[in-house]
């Protein structure tokens, strides 16, 4: 071979060898990835102009990299604050609704109550006057009572109702014979007669079933909203696990490293993200969903023939009636006291002669409910007519947005990777972020919940250890479910110590000490099926607790519990 060639050959190889290894060495620019670096707020003095040898990384591909490890460490945290931020707002709407209803609620309550107790003070007032306000502290105590428990005070309805009545009787049965003195024993000893006597006909035992329904509804709903509103307000601040922010890191900011910042996840991929960084949230689904179904449940008693405006609004012509009934039976009431618990003592003479010109019967009349006067008691009426037409649109309002709230958890992530902002469109599948590069992603979207996540690919998840945090959450939808269902049936729950509660499996009655009141008789458009055997059952059941009344108050409650039937 000629000198020459081996000389034209060697520089030629020497250039061949030569050209390919430049172009390596020659980086890209990281000017677009500065760019979007410093407009997330962060110093440009931590990111290189050209790419560098990524072996640094600990998240992103160990190639060639616009990323230095302080960027990887800030972006990482960058990732995992965005990612609270993004449940925090996806989770707004449900949030809000409890929030602003349960205000709605509450307030509307509160008033209707108000105007209710003003209603009957104002027409009892101008039906009875004097021997009314002599006595008006028993009717005080009585809405005094129903607002106690309504706020979650330890009011059991149906003896502060038979307390009432007692009163009411013990009261009555001295203005209608005002010539005779009467002891407290000899007062206790008239109470013990109801049962026999009935001296108020049958309001008592149709006030109690309406009071009773009524208020065990309006009193678990407000106290369901306000569980709903704390269940959602925690969960919707999540703590990410160190898997968790990995995988988020990878999938929002990796492309910054990769020199692609402009670049969107594919969204598949960002659903198993979400479903391995969600996976404790969506196990709360079907527990929220069951609360949310009795919710709905109790709004339907609300709305129902047992509604506070069928107690409410009435309640002082259905005493007055009472009080009616006790009068024009006072001498067959008065004679068979008499005859069971003795002749009474005489009332001193000054006494008598000062009482008889405000004998009962002359001062008492029938109130005719046409008769609501125009002035300050019809104001206050009409203002009790308008608050209720307005929790009335309140709770229709609040069921259409408690309907929108089911499957909320376990839909986080489908809302989120919907964004448009957080991913690609499903038109550039094959010009997303799939983890790796810019390309289709391959891998099979996730199930919901923990138990689903054990071959999620992007997020390792330990399913072997629930969140404790999301199962306390689950425990108290539990109880307050069972809480709900028993006051769509009409029976009572009790408020003041849910840690207690919160124990075992939560699928109990919500009964304490297995004795569950009665459940009564009720009229419906949409009642649920009931066994026909069942108040048989409940009735029974309830003779334990009621035995432990003492005193006056036995007699009383036997006696209501005769006319229940």
């Amino acid at each position: 071979m000629p000198s020459w060639i081996g000389a034209v050959i060697l520089p030629l190889s020497g250039l061949l060898l030569s050209l390919p290894a430049g172009a390596e060495v020659k980086a890209r620019s990281c000017g677009e990835v500065r760019q979007a670096y410093g407009a997330k707020g962060f110093s440009l003095a931590d990111i290189p102009y050209q790419e560098i040898a990524g072996e640094h990384l600990r998240i992103c591909p160990q190639e060639y990299t616009c990323c230095t490890t302080e960027m990887e460490d800030k972006l990482s945290q960058q990732s995992k604050l965005e990612f609270e931020n993004l449940v925090e707002e996806t989770s707004h709407f449900v949030r809000t609704t409890f929030v602003s209803r349960h205000k709605k609620f509450d307030e509307f309550f509160r008033e209707l109550l108000e105007n209710a107790e003003k209603s009957l003070n104002d027409m009892f007032v101008r039906t009875y006057g004097m021997l009314y306000m002599q006595n008006s502290e028993v009717f005080q105590d009585l809405f005094t009572e129903l607002k106690r428990y309504y706020t979650g005070g330890n009011v059991n309805l149906e003896e502060m109702l038979n307390d009432f009545w007692a009163r009411l009787l013990e009261r009555m049965f001295q203005l209608i014979n005002p010539q005779y003195h009467f002891s407290e024993d000899y007062l206790e000893c008239v109470s013990k007669y109801t049962d026999q006597l009935k001296p108020f006909g049958d309001v008592p035992r149709k006030l109690k079933i309406q009071v009773t329904r009524a208020f065990i509804a309006a009193r678990t709903f407000v106290q369901g909203l306000t569980v709903g509103r704390e269940v959602a307000n925690r969960v919707s601040k999540v703590s990410p696990t160190p898997g968790c922010i990995r995988a988020l890191m990878k999938m929002l900011y990796c492309p910054y490293c990769r020199g692609l910042p402009t670049v969107r996840p594919c969204k598949n991929y960002c659903l198993n993200v979400m479903k391995g960084c969600l996976a404790n949230q969506a196990d709360l689904d079907t527990e929220w969903n069951l609360f949310i179904d009795a919710m709905l449940l109790v709004a339907e008693r609300l709305e129902g023939p047992f509604n506070i405006e069928s107690v409410m609004d009435p309640i002082d012509v259905k005493i007055s009636e009472a009080i009616m009934n006790m009068q024009e039976n006072s001498m067959q009431v008065s004679a068979k006291v008499f005859q069971g618990c003795g002749q009474p003592k005489p009332a001193p003479a000054l006494r008598s002669a000062r009482s008889a010109p405000e004998n009962f019967n002359t001062r008492f009349r029938p109130y005719n409910p046409e008769e609501r006067p125009t002035t300050a008691a019809g104001t206050s009426l009409d203002r009790l007519r308008i608050v209720w037409r307005t929790m009335q649109h309140s709770v229709t309002d609040i069921k259409e947005k408690l309907k929108l709230s089911k499957k909320v958890w376990s839909a986080l992530p489908y809302t989120i990777c919907k964004d448009e902002s957080m991913t690609a469109s499903a038109a550039n599948e094959e010009e997303c972020w799939n983890g790796h590069s810019k390309a289709r992603y391959l891998p099979e979207i996730m199930n919901d919940g923990l138990t689903n996540q054990i071959n999620n690919p992007e997020v390792d998840v330990d399913i072997t250890r629930p969140d404790t945090f999301i199962r306390q959450q689950i425990m108290a939808l539990r109880v307050m479910t069972n809480k709900l269902k028993n006051a769509y049936n009409g029976n009572d729950v009790n408020f003041q110590d849910t840690s207690d509660e919160s124990s075992g499996s939560g699928s109990g009655s919500g009964c304490m000490d297995d004795v569950c009141p009665t459940e009564f008789e009720f009229v419906t458009t949409e009642a649920p099926a009931v066994d026909p055997d069942r108040r048989e059952v409940d009735s029974s059941a309830a003779q334990p607790s009621r035995s432990l009344l003492s005193g006056s108050l036995v007699c009383i409650v036997l006696a209501l519990q005769r006319l229940c039937r």
